[in-house]
């Protein structure tokens, strides 16, 4: 795959799973938060959608200056210099999918800007990512635009995750697995997707990140069989919110630092809000 091509990949990571919005609506709601705690620098939090939607990418001046007072900005993870991240390590879709199935991918592939060899040779959860939503990522997203404002203010940008970690996510599902992912997301319409995106974005300018989860145990549960979403979701969400607030933490004994996660990682009892709290931080909604 050519590095042209890695352009609708910068922001693939669980457009339907990881969440976000705008800080001028976040303040109030709860989805953006200042952690604090004697033993360590400050931390801001925001929660992101991973979409280039310009109804969330208008940043507050409040957001814009947290980010100027801080030494570092962490992301989930940085763009990757080597595409073979995305790719299976064997085999690929022509020879897994049905005539009609591959047509449907040529499609979708067309509609988002790949090239038919770099979908049908890459991870079929990734895809199935990928044609989940509504229109064509570009690298435009919200959590890039943000980094793009830390590195005009000269910050040091800091992937939570490496890439290899990051993009192989789910590369201990088997190739069935996978397979039921991306056959689930070709059965979707334009217009169920587009009806979804809407009330995920929806929730987002609500800054109710419960609605968000909910949203996505209802929309990627619903299209799933209950115990492979259960799998999904651990493997997504739960796992990674663990190593993601233990790496938070660390990079904040030295350097105070503003974080950009999905939003879904913050609620819950094992979500970011919550970790933090238990690590001795005490956090209060970043007021407008």
């Amino acid at each position: 795959m050519s590095i042209s091509l890695q352009k609708p990949f910068k922001n693939l990571i669980a457009f339907c799973f990881l969440v976000t919005f705008c800080a001028s609506v976040f303040a109030e709601q709860g989805l953006f938060w200042k952690a604090e705690s004697p033993a360590s620098k400050d931390i801001y939090l925001f929660g992101t959608m991973h979409t280039d939607d310009n109804r969330i990418t208008d940043f507050s001046p409040t957001v814009i200056n947290a980010i100027k007072s801080v030494d570092a900005f962490m992301m989930e993870t940085l763009s990757p210099n080597d595409p073979s991240v995305f790719m299976m390590p064997d085999g690929d879709l022509t020879t897994l999918l049905t005539e009609k199935e591959l047509d449907q991918v040529y499609a979708l592939a067309e509609f988002h800007v790949m090239h038919r060899e770099a979908a049908t040779h890459m991870k079929p959860w990734l895809l199935a990512v990928v044609f989940d939503s509504p229109k064509p990522l570009t690298p435009f997203a919200q959590d890039n635009l943000l980094m793009t404002k830390a590195e005009e203010s000269a910050k040091e940008v800091i992937g939570i995750e490496d890439t290899k970690e990051h993009f192989g996510l789910m590369d201990d599902f088997s190739r069935d697995e996978q397979l039921t992912m991306l056959r689930a997301v070709l059965k979707r319409t334009p217009a169920q997707k587009e009806r979804d995106f809407e009330l995920l974005i929806n929730a987002y300018l609500a800054g109710d990140s419960n609605k968000v989860a909910a949203l996505d145990e209802k929309i990627t549960g619903g299209m799933l069989p209950p115990a492979l979403w259960q799998k999904m979701r651990v493997s997504l969400l739960d796992k990674r919110n663990i190593v993601m607030a233990e790496r938070i933490v660390d990079e904040a004994k030295n350097k105070k630092v503003f974080v950009a996660v999905g939003a879904s990682h913050l609620a819950g009892d094992g979500g970011l809000i919550a970790r933090l709290n238990a690590a001795g931080y005490t956090l209060s909604p970043v007021a407008k």
